[in-house]
């Protein structure tokens, strides 16, 4: 079919060939049985592999396990619409490079620039008509495809970070839930769309130098010897050496060194005090924080929601962290969590 994408590589005479790849993935998204029916007949006559989805809630779950090539979606849905999640997709590094079209039943200019502002490719009114969806597609999975080789040493690191992630025992979905909250927490700070993309990033990057820490060491049950936290604390400094390559993200490298620095100089690796910790570290210690308290690991069970931000709070009273900015982290998890019932629970 024409839509399976042609690639070329190196034969062994040293000479470029032509290699048919796998069929394009294009990701449907609409809670509207029919109109979902009829994108995905559309989608399926051109050859393409489909992805569909009538939930908005497992969107980005679908998009990060899935890759597709593009993702086309609805502009209204229930619990969350198509520009929130476009948003989210467009500051996950593992979906960011993949392109959106939205699909909206009128025409609205104000709706297009905000679309535009996110990061949307384009925007197709309903009914969808075959003869201009079908070039859009196409031309948009070559694009999401040739993409794919301009930003290997990232995809390197953030395969890397998920593999030492799968070592510990964890999930790539908690990566994944840590990225969520740190997006979160940045929006409701009003943060940057730069500082959003590095503390998300720095989600799934921020551990990557245990790679270098014993099995024995990481899987301990029982107290740590001072040889050995020794050892720990050496993961922060080999993650930033790790990551020079994206030297062009020098917040990103701060986090990954300074997230277990404390406010009154007692953390590592380089004691800082106060103000003198990057803030945006500062933000990730409270997330990376929470979501170890709020999560079950093997040294300890997971607290609710109370007990973490209690803990939390001692911490705060030992000296140990950003008294206002904990009071700004506890708010926001209250009022998240506020939202999220007020919403119909999307998670």
């Amino acid at each position: 079919m024409s839509n399976y994408q042609a690639i070329t590589e190196l034969n062994p005479q040293g000479r470029f060939i032509s290699v048919v790849s796998t069929p394009s993935k294009i990701m449907v998204v609409d809670d509207q049985p029919l109109s979902l029916l009829h994108a995905v007949d559309l989608i399926s006559y051109e050859g393409y592999q489909v992805i569909k989805s009538s939930n908005s809630c497992e969107v980005l779950e679908l998009a990060f396990s899935q890759q597709p090539d593009v993702i086309l979606m609805d502009i209204v849905m229930p619990e969350r619409d198509g520009l929130e999640l476009a948003k989210i997709l467009k500051l996950q590094p593992q979906t960011k490079s993949i392109p959106i079209v939205l699909m909206s039943v009128v025409e609205d200019l104000d709706l297009w620039q905000k679309a535009l502002k996110i990061g949307v490719e384009e925007i197709i009114l309903k009914p969808l008509n075959h003869n201009s969806l079908s070039p859009k597609l196409k031309i948009l999975a070559q694009q999401k495809r040739l993409n794919e080789g301009l930003d290997q040493t990232k995809k390197v690191l953030l395969s890397l970070a998920m593999a030492i992630e799968a070592r510990s025992l964890n999930t790539n979905k908690s990566l994944l839930k840590l990225a969520n909250l740190a997006m979160n927490f940045a929006q409701y700070l009003g943060l940057s769309d730069q500082n959003i993309e590095d503390l998300v990033l720095a989600a799934y990057l921020h551990d990557i130098g245990t790679v270098n820490i014993s099995e024995q060491i990481l899987s301990k049950k029982t107290q740590l010897t001072y040889a050995e936290k020794e050892i720990i604390h050496q993961h922060v400094i080999i993650g930033e050496q790790i990551c020079q390559p994206l030297s062009n993200q020098p917040n990103l490298l701060a986090i990954i060194r300074h997230h277990h620095e404390k406010w009154d100089g007692s953390g590592y690796p380089d004691q800082l005090v106060g103000e003198n910790i990057p803030y945006l570290a500062q933000i990730f210690q409270m997330i990376d924080i929470y979501d170890a308290l709020t999560n079950e690991r093997i040294y300890k069970p997971a607290y609710n929601q109370e007990d973490s931000l209690a803990i939390m709070e001692q911490e705060v009273l030992k000296g140990w962290r950003n008294p206002v900015l904990f009071a700004q982290f506890k708010n926001f998890i209250l009022f998240d969590t506020h939202r999220l019932i007020s919403v119909g629970a999307c998670v």
